[in-house]
């Protein structure tokens, strides 16, 4: 299986891009706001119990989904200082135990489209950030610097491209890497 762990700040796109990404691939999305706001209803936000199920049934479910044979599956993911820091390590870990690969894209955008963005009424059918002074404030304060991600197979600006072209490239890049990744692994 083909991890796509699509990364950046709230309201860059990374859902948008992740469900053209599906269209084009037949990778299911694993979108990281269906276990948040499974636990909202029983734990506040970055409570121990929050943190700690979060981390559990995002690993779970990926590992599993490598296990199950799956192609693929696409996660989106707002990095943010409630992650444990060693979250990237572990998941690449448990990947690698499943034979499955991690492709990492950033996904970023301007910060003119990104007030927009963060305002929108499509985000209210999640419990995500909506006010873009709460995510500078945040953003001013490290909230969103807390991991350290492995280089990026690539990184988009979705503020210059359509989610269908975003997915695209995506799409692409990772065709070219997997084919790297084949030819590698032959001349072993």
């Amino acid at each position: 299986m083909v991890l796509i762990f699509l990364y950046g700040f709230p309201g860059v796109g990374k859902l948008t891009v992740a469900r053209e990404l599906a269209e084009l691939t037949g990778f299911r999305v694993f979108h990281n706001h269906l276990t948040v706001d499974l636990l909202l209803a029983v734990f506040d936000f970055g409570t121990p119990q929050f943190v700690e199920l979060r981390d559990h049934i995002w690993l779970t479910t990926m590992n599993e989904a490598a296990k199950s044979g799956a192609s693929g599956l696409t996660f989106t993911f707002a990095p943010e200082n409630t992650v444990p820091l060693d979250f990237v390590d572990r998941l690449k870990d448990q990947l690698n135990r499943a034979g499955s690969d991690i492709f990492f894209v950033k996904i970023q955008c301007s910060d003119a489209a990104l007030k927009q963005r963060i305002s929108d009424p499509s985000r209210n059918s999640y419990h995500k950030l909506k006010n873009f002074e709460i995510f500078e404030k945040q953003r001013q304060s490290g909230n969103y610097d807390c991991l350290d991600f492995p280089e990026p197979a690539l990184t988009l600006d979705t503020s210059t491209l359509t989610p269908l072209q975003t997915a695209e490239k995506i799409k692409l890049t990772l065709s070219n890497w997997k084919d790297a990744q084949h030819r590698q692994n032959s001349s072993l």
